[in-house]
């Protein structure tokens, strides 16, 4: 077991030591932080001996399908724990801090796991390139995630007269075109014009000169092995957690206002980091191997999963659970994310990267982080 490995078998002592306090009514804040930190590990990957795997499989089957599909599968198994927080935070009635996760997760993927990844890997590579092309066509997915936000909170705050149930059936209406949106861009990227998602690779080859036969990974295996992976730790890990998740959103308010920290800062910077840990840890590997548009798919995919299908999926939910949540954003979160997307646009759509970009990124997160720090809490 190499060493970031053991970094997370360590941290599953807290897996125990939050559902201990719990029982054993500790202070809310140790039982909060711990939670924090037993999730933070779950978002890892399932079970630690099992990471390797996962991360290791995820590779072989990119290499093999492309960038593209390797990045959404790493996006889907990493969006998993975020899903499960928001859909307990749902159920709970902290609406609030559900829409404070979507965004933090979007503003966390875009900025700092991006920024990160472009960083390290410019440590390593004085500059590092990936294809302009689904740069792009991430922009413009993005700007449209932008603008399904922006739309209903400028409904909101124009139309004083407008009934609270006219917003929830516009956010409703909205998130199914943002579903069936995510859904063509699948088709688009996998199906009808899957070549242009291939001239990376192809590129790569070229300018390489390399006579030298490559062989490819046997797709069928590492597909195989990452189903097992997957199954056994859901199977494994369902119930923890889910008694983690539990744990941390019973003890979210108080712990936090023991903290002196308001819930927006703790749904937008606390919990998206936890959720995005997944993410850091593949997208920072694949970048140290001069894999840029493996991370960039992992980064942005994962942001365009939330922006098109995790936060209309909770929108749905939420008008079923008798939990309404509408698309009508604080103004605050609207710009933190309009920041995000352009910064992020702007820096991407050449296609090229270095570990300067990856500091601009990460610093405009940190200011991020400081505005939301002083944000007094809403109301």
């Amino acid at each position: 077991m190499n060493i970031k490995n053991w970094i997370f078998a360590i941290l599953l002592v807290f897996v125990p030591i939050s559902i201990a306090g719990n029982f054993l009514h500790w202070d809310v804040t140790i039982i909060f932080l711990s939670a924090c930190l037993a999730v933070a590990t779950r978002s890892r990957s399932e079970i630690v001996p099992l990471a390797a795997y996962m991360g290791k499989a995820t590779e072989e089957i990119a290499v093999v399908v492309g960038p593209n599909l390797g990045g959404l599968l790493n996006a889907t198994f990493g969006n998993a724990t975020e899903l499960i927080l928001a859909y307990a935070a749902l159920e709970e009635g902290l609406i609030e801090v559900v829409k404070a996760t979507i965004t933090g997760s979007i503003i966390g993927n875009l900025l700092l796991v991006t920024g990160v990844s472009m960083f390290f890997g410019g440590l390593r590579y004085k500059e590092q390139k990936f294809q302009p092309v689904t740069a792009r066509l991430n922009s413009s997915s993005m700007n449209l995630a932008v603008a399904a936000i922006l739309l209903p909170t400028t409904v909101q705050y124009t139309s004083a007269a407008i009934q609270e149930m006219a917003i929830q059936r516009l956010s409703v209406a909205v998130a199914a075109v943002l579903i069936g949106v995510y859904g063509l861009s699948l088709l688009f990227s996998m199906k009808t014009h899957t070549y242009l998602y291939e001239v990376g690779d192809a590129t790569l080859a070229q300018e390489s000169g390399a006579a030298v036969s490559v062989k490819k990974p046997n797709l069928w295996l590492w597909v195989g092995i990452l189903l097992l992976v997957t199954i056994g730790g859901a199977v494994a890990t369902r119930s923890l957690r889910e008694i983690e998740s539990e744990l941390l959103v019973n003890t979210l308010e108080e712990a936090t206002s023991e903290l002196g920290l308001t819930t927006l800062f703790t749904g937008v910077i606390l919990l998206s980091i936890i959720g995005n840990a997944a993410e850091h840890a593949t997208a920072v590997r694949v970048a140290l191997k001069d894999k840029m548009d493996l991370a960039v798919s992992v980064t942005v995919g994962s942001s365009l999963q939330i922006a098109l299908f995790v936060a209309p999926v909770l929108v749905i939910a939420g008008y079923f659970l008798g939990q309404p949540m509408a698309l009508d954003f604080a103004p605050f979160e609207l710009v933190a994310v309009a920041v995000a997307v352009w910064l992020t646009n702007s820096i991407s759509n050449d296609g090229r990267s270095n570990w300067l970009e990856g500091i601009l990124l990460v610093a405009t997160y940190a200011v991020i982080t400081l505005a939301f720090f002083f944000h007094p809490a809403p109301g």
